[in-house]
């Protein structure tokens, strides 16, 4: 079955981070959607320039199996600061959707806006301090519930297959990962 996939970007967004997520994904066989809250064109956090599928605005009326957001800086910040983002986010949550942040995208995104209540998350290093529970921050990748959060560029791959654990189960993550030559994400904390 095919599932939909959003993937938020703002200038400033972790390249690596998001194409990590939206090449893994679409490995998987996942549709998808690589939505930009700027332009269609966004100026990555290194210089990268990325073309978004959409802008986020032409996507908020839409039904996602998951909703994956990138970190990096000031993108973070500028999908924090997305009023249609937000209430996609909220919707999502509300309907026990999956949703997955990377790196500051915890933080400042899920933390801000009050999706993290009563779960257990990691970030990067740099924000981890700002989640109320600190019992798992050290991980390289958290799954809790329907939310899946990691640590930073370096744990991109992992996340990203855990998402795909999370939305075709481990037979699939693991079929993807080793096409890959990347370990499966055994580094997994899971508190369902």
């Amino acid at each position: 079955m095919t599932r939909r996939v959003l993937v938020p970007v703002a200038d400033g967004t972790e390249e690596l981070e998001a194409v990590a997520i939206i090449d893994v994904l679409r490995r998987a066989g996942a549709a998808v959607t690589v939505a930009s809250v700027d332009g269609l064109t966004i100026t990555a956090s290194r210089g990268t320039r990325l073309v978004a599928d959409a802008l986020l605005t032409d996507c908020q009326d839409q039904a996602f199996d998951l909703i994956a957001l990138p970190g990096g800086l000031p993108g973070a910040e500028r999908l924090r600061d997305d009023a249609a983002l937000t209430r996609m986010l909220q919707r999502h949550q509300s309907q026990g959707n999956l949703f997955g942040a990377i790196c500051a995208a915890p933080v400042l995104i899920l933390h801000t806006h009050g999706l993290l209540e009563g779960l257990r998350a990691t970030a990067h290093p740099g924000f981890s301090d700002r989640l109320p529970d600190q019992s798992r921050v050290a991980e390289r990748v958290v799954v809790d519930g329907s939310v899946v959060t990691s640590r930073g560029a370096g744990t991109a791959v992992e996340f990203a297959l855990a998402l795909v654990d999370r939305l075709y189960g481990p037979e699939k993550a693991a079929q993807v990962a080793a096409a890959m030559v990347a370990p499966g994400p055994r580094t997994i904390v899971t508190n369902d």
